[in-house]
C-alpha cells in the first residue's frame, strides 16, 4: 500500500503486508504547494497504521532525504516501533526525534549494505548498497513467502562515486538469477536520456571554478547531501580556504555526519561565521542552504542583506550547487536575479556543471530491470508522467502490459504467483503541519487562508442591546488586506450604509437570530461591495452583547 510519493516528488512511504506483519519503508514529507499558505511541511495520511499499530514489526529507511526521512517525528511519536537504516540514516532521524521533545524511546537500529534483518515471521530484509546524492543510500531487497521484492530507493548508477564505493550490481544480478517477483524503481529521471554523471564531475567543476576565483566563495546546497559537502571542503583544503557552515540545518547534518566519520573536515579547517572577517576574501568558503529560494534561508538573506553577519559584495563567487524541485523555480529564479544584481560572479547549473542528479536515467533503469529480471513492475517516486514513462520503458524491455501497474496513493496492490492487482484502497492523503498543529489545517481552513490572501477581509462590528433586542451601536467597519481605510472613506460609509439597511430591514434582535442576522448583513454589504467594485472579500459581521 503506497501511502506517498506516487504522482507527487515527495512524501515517499510504502506499507508492505503478509498476514499479520506490517513493514513500512520510508517516512517522507514534501513541501507545501502555492494553494497551501501558512503550511510548514505535508506528510502522509497514516490512518491506516494507526489502525494497524499492534501489526506493525518495524520502519525501514533507505536513505537520509526529507523525503524520505521528514515524517519520522510525527508518525514514531504516535506509531513507536523498531527503525533501522544506515549510520548516516538514523542519525538524521535521531537528530529529528531531539528536535521533537519529548519522543523517547524510538528503537534505532544501525545497519550496513549487505546486513539482513528480520521482521516479523514474514519478512526478511536485506540492504543493498546503492549510489545516490547522501551517504548510506540503500535498495532493498524484501524476501517474503510469496516472493522477493525489490526496492530500488533513490539511486544511480555511479561508478567514480565521491565515497568510491559504487553500487552493488552483483547483488542485483544475483537476485534476479533467483527470481524476483516485483520490482520497484526510482522514476524521477525516467525522461532523461543516457547515463546520470558522476559526482566527480562536479569535484573537478569546484576545482576548476576555485582554481579562478578570486575572493570568497559562496555555495547553496541540500544541507543533505554529505558528498557535495566533502567535495567542496576537499576544494578548499586544495586551494588553502578556510570552511565557514552557514544555517542550522547544515550546520547541524554536517555535525552529526562529522560524529560518525561520514564528513571529515582537516583539523583547523573549520571557522564560525564570526570569526570570517579576521581572514582574507581569498581564504574563505561559505557552504549555505538556500539552494531552493527558501525565504528565510542563508542564501536568500545574504542576498538581499538581511543576513546579519555576511552581505554579498561583487567579489564574491556565488555557486547555487543543485536544480530547483518541482514548484520551487520561481523562488529560485528570485534569488538567482537578485544575486546577480549585487554584482557578483553567480554560477549556477546552466552555466557549468555544478550539479548531477542524484537520480537514475533511463539507461541506468535498463541496467536494474535487465539484472533483476522482475515477473512484475511498479513504478515508484514520480509524478505521474514520470510512473507513465517508466512503465513505457518497462515495455520496451519486453514486459508485457498486464505485468506492468501503475498505482495510486492508497492503493491496496496485491501480487503472488497468480498476478498483481488493485484490490480495493486505504485512507490516505496529505496531513499538514503548521507550527506544532498536526492535521487542524484541512480544506476549509485553506480555503479561507487563500480567500483572505487574494481579496481581504472586511469586518462588521455591531453592539446589541440585550434587553432592547437592539442593535445600539454601529455598524463598524474594519478592513484588513482589502483596501486603505483612510483612502476609502466613501467606499467604508456605502458598506456601513448597506449593513445599516439590512440591520433595519431585521427588526427587534431576538439572541436566537444572531446568526440571521449576520447572515442578513454579510449578503448586503458583500453586494454593495461587488456592484461597486466587482470584487469578493471575505465578510466578518461580529455581534458584540452590550
Amino acid at each position: 500500500m503506497p501511502l506517498g510519493g506516487l504522482g507527487e516528488i515527495g512524501k515517499n512511504m510504502t506499507v508492505f503486508e503478509y498476514m499479520d506483519d506490517i513493514v513500512v519503508v520510508d517516512m517522507g514529507s514534501m513541501f507545501p504547494q502555492d494553494d497551501m499558505p501558512g503550511v510548514d511541511l505535508v506528510i502522509p495520511d497514516y490512518t491506516y497504521l494507526e489502525k494497524n499499530r499492534d501489526r506493525i514489526r518495524g520502519y525501514v529507511i533507505t536513505h537520509g532525504h526529507e523525503d524520505h526521512i521528514g515524517a519520522a517525528p510525527y508518525i514514531l511519536k504516535n506509531l513507536p516501533a523498531p527503525v533501522y537504516g544506515t549510520r548516516l540514516t538514523l542519525a538524521l532521524v535521531a537528530h529529528k526525534l531531539k528536535e521533537h521533545h519529548h519522543i523517547d524511546g524510538v528503537q534505532l537500529n544501525v545497519i550496513a549494505p549487505g546486513d539482513v534483518i528480520e521482521l516479523g515471521q514474514s519478512f526478511k530484509i536485506e540492504f543493498i548498497k546503492v549510489t545516490h546524492s547522501i551517504a548510506g543510500a540503500c535498495a532493498l531487497a524484501i524476501h517474503t513467502p510469496v516472493g522477493v521484492v525489490v526496492h530500488t530507493g533513490d539511486f544511480k548508477v555511479d561508478f567514480t562515486p565521491v565515497d568510491d564505493v559504487p553500487i552493488d550490481l552483483n547483488k542485483f544480478a544475483a537476485l534476479g538469477s533467483k527470481g524476483v517477483l516485483l520490482l520497484l524503481a526510482d522514476s524521477t529521471n525516467v525522461e532523461r536520456p543516457g547515463y546520470t554523471m558522476s559526482e566527480k564531475t562536479v569535484c573537478q567543476t569546484f576545482n576548476n571554478l576555485f582554481e579562478r576565483a578570486q575572493g570568497r566563495i559562496i555555495i547553496a546546497m541540500f544541507a543533505s547531501n554529505i558528498h557535495r559537502i566533502q567535495s567542496v571542503v576537499d576544494s578548499s583544503v586544495r586551494f588553502g580556504r578556510k570552511v565557514c557552515l552557514v544555517g542550522r540545518s547544515m550546520v547541524n547534518i554536517a555535525r552529526a555526519a562529522t560524529q560518525i566519520d561520514e564528513l571529515r573536515i582537516p583539523e583547523g579547517k573549520l571557522i564560525s561565521v564570526d570569526d570570517i572577517d579576521r581572514y582574507e576574501d581569498n581564504e574563505i568558503t561559505v557552504i549555505t542552504t538556500g539552494s531552493q529560494g527558501e525565504p528565510m534561508s542563508g542564501l536568500s538573506r545574504m542576498a538581499f542583506a538581511e543576513h546579519r553577519k555576511l552581505e554579498i559584495r561583487q567579489s564574491d563567487m556565488v555557486i547555487v550547487s543543485a536544480t530547483p524541485i518541482p514548484g520551487n523555480e520561481k523562488s529560485v529564479s528570485r534569488v538567482i536575479n537578485q544575486l546577480v544584481r549585487t554584482g557578483a560572479d553567480v554560477i549556477y547549473e546552466a552555466l557549468a556543471d555544478v550539479h548531477v542528479s542524484g537520480h537514475a536515467c533511463q539507461e541506468e533503469l535498463k541496467i536494474i530491470h535487465t539484472l533483476t529480471k522482475p515477473r512484475y513492475f511498479m513504478p515508484v517516486h514520480g509524478e505521474y508522467r514520470h510512473l507513465y514513462q517508466h512503465a513505457r520503458l518497462a515495455e520496451s524491455l519486453g514486459m508485457r502490459e498486464e505485468q506492468i501497474l501503475i498505482p495510486e496513493i492508497g492503493d491496496i496492490i496485491e501480487v503472488g504467483e497468480t498476478g498483481i492487482a488493485t484490490a480495493g484502497s486505504v485512507p490516505s492523503g496529505s496531513v499538514l503541519i503548521d507550527g506544532l498543529g498536526i492535521g487542524d489545517v484541512g480544506a476549509v481552513v485553506l480555503k479561507d487562508r487563500k480567500h483572505l490572501s487574494e481579496d481581504g477581509l472586511l469586518i462588521v462590528v455591531m453592539g446589541v442591546d440585550h434587553d432592547q433586542r437592539a442593535v445600539v451601536s454601529g455598524p463598524d467597519i474594519i478592513s484588513r488586506g482589502f483596501v486603505y481605510m483612510r483612502e476609502a472613506d466613501e467606499l467604508v460609509e456605502g458598506a456601513r450604509q448597506a449593513a445599516r439597511r439590512a440591520i433595519d430591514a431585521f427588526g427587534s434582535v431576538d439572541t436566537t437570530d444572531w446568526n440571521h442576522l449576520k447572515n442578513d448583513v454579510r449578503d448586503a454589504v458583500q453586494r454593495y461591495i461587488f456592484d461597486t467594485l466587482k470584487r469578493n472579500p471575505m465578510i466578518l459581521p461580529i455581534v458584540v452583547e452590550i
